[in-house]
């Protein structure tokens, strides 16, 4: 009997010293201090709002990212940080309808935080690749923990997933002449890239502890991420940490995302403020942010007209010393391996598909390895949409950002009668995506040869359930 009772407390003993075990590898050291994860259903090991800079509020109002503010104590990153101040969907809008059913997230100026999904915590040999995903929103709305975007089937594959959240609309992308002077002439605008190149370089720095490799890392994004992946790909800034970029729905030569100039950029931020009588910066400083959207609306009756995108990069001499289609052209690019797409019912998807063959055949005939190309072409199951409140054009079929559910393996999450044949597209794209970021081709074993888009074979490789 005691033989049996000491056996049972060995036991207890044990699994006691292996539970603790696992909880001291969810504490890891990062710039700032100690961080704790939790180990979500599937097993995965999830850090959730890290602060990779300072709370960019007050006097850091449209300035660079600054150094993380160090903090005392384990700061348990259980919780997805705030996104960035903005609009928000439009309840009952097809994309509230379609990724924001839980309502629009808390939103604060404090928002550079990123969220990590490892499988190989505290396993600093691991040395597992690194994805970093720049959500879309027209530079102006979304967030990187939206319920479509999800680690865990990319974690399962050995990949460590990054997400981030940056400054948007007004916070991100203002351009104005007395930023510019203050600046000391060197521009401005483009605080939103400098975020997501803080977010990379701080990767660069941290990665290590999470299991992953920082001289492996795989920057992809949609739409206006895939405007942000193509800037930091044209940025000399950004040399040395993106090995390999994935852009979706946004990019190429000629694509539907441009680059403006730094005066357009500035002229067109000074005409909002002046609408609505600021003209110093201690006064736009100083205005709540809740009242952005009011002077923006100013803006708008003044024009009456309003045309594009009201934020977006543009060249500001620093970042960006030219315009993304003149970097490529002057073959500038950062040299690494690419994939490039767009959905078969897209914004612009004529232009879309023109403009990733013809970015492919220029990198080929720049001597550089040819992107491999792909158009989503799921007619996705459901309730037909079209024409919504909210949206633009007819959002059906294969819609602008209708792949993202099926390249994260999070069809489980959405609201759609999704089959079998779903599934079964979903996983070979989380393949061809992991593939990629592990040896920059798509390919494996038991997948669909998928070849790069070339001269003499203008592949596109058709993702659909067929």
């Amino acid at each position: 009997m005691k033989r049996g009772l000491l056996h049972i407390a060995i036991c207890v003993s044990l699994w006691g010293a292996s539970m603790a075990s696992c909880a001291q590898n969810l504490v890891v050291d990062v710039e700032g201090g100690q961080i704790e994860g939790v180990i979500d259903q599937e097993g995965i090991v999830v850090y959730k709002g890290i602060p990779y800079a300072a709370p960019p509020v007050g006097e850091l109002r449209w300035k660079h990212p600054q150094p993380v503010r160090p903090w005392q104590g384990v700061k348990a990153c259980k919780q997805f940080g705030d996104a960035s101040f903005q609009g928000g969907q439009i309840e009952g809008s097809f994309y509230w309808k379609e990724f924001y059913q839980d309502g629009n997230p808390e939103m604060s100026e404090d928002c550079l935080y990123l969220n990590i999904w490892t499988p190989a915590s505290g396993k600093k040999n691991a040395h597992l690749p690194v994805m970093v995903w720049i959500h879309g929103g027209a530079f102006q709305n979304g967030f990187g923990h939206e319920i479509e975007f999800d680690g865990d089937a990319y974690a399962k594959k050995g990949i460590i997933l990054v997400t981030l959240n940056y400054r948007l609309g007004m916070c991100g992308f203002l351009s104005h002449p007395l930023l510019t002077a203050e600046n000391s002439g060197k521009g401005s605008g483009n605080y939103g890239l400098f975020d997501q190149l803080a977010a990379l370089k701080w990767i660069k720095r941290n990665i290590e502890v999470f299991g992953g490799d920082p001289n492996n890392v795989t920057v992809f994004g949609q739409s206006a991420g895939a405007g942000s992946v193509q800037a930091l790909i044209s940025s000399p800034l950004a040399k040395g940490y993106v090995q390999r970029a994935i852009i979706q729905s946004g990019g190429g030569l000629g694509g539907i995302i441009s680059t403006k100039s730094l005066q357009e950029a500035e002229t067109m931020g000074k005409a909002m403020w002046d609408a609505s009588g600021y003209d110093t910066l201690e006064q736009m400083r100083t205005c709540p942010v809740e009242h952005f959207q009011e002077v923006m609306m100013n803006y708008m009756k003044v024009q009456k007209t309003f045309n594009g995108m009201p934020y977006s990069p543009c060249v500001d001499g620093e970042l960006l010393e030219s315009s993304v289609c003149d970097v490529a052209l002057q073959n500038k690019e950062l040299d690494i391996p690419y994939m490039i797409g767009y959905t078969l019912e897209d914004i612009a998807p004529d232009q879309m598909k023109q403009a990733a063959v013809n970015w492919s055949l220029l990198l080929e005939r720049q001597g550089r390895c040819p992107a491999y190309v792909y158009c989503f072409s799921r007619d996705l199951p459901g309730e037909d949409m079209s024409a919504p409140k909210g949206g633009f054009g007819d959002m059906k079929g294969a819609f602008h950002s209708s792949e993202l559910w099926y390249m994260f393996g999070t069809l489980d999450k959405c609201w759609r009668p999704m089959e079998k044949a779903d599934y079964e597209l979903s996983e070979r794209m989380v393949s061809y995506w992991t593939n990629f970021a592990k040896t920059g081709n798509p390919n494996g074993v038991g997948l669909p040869e998928w070849k790069p888009c070339t001269k003499v074979d203008k592949h596109i490789q058709k993702l659909d359930v067929k």
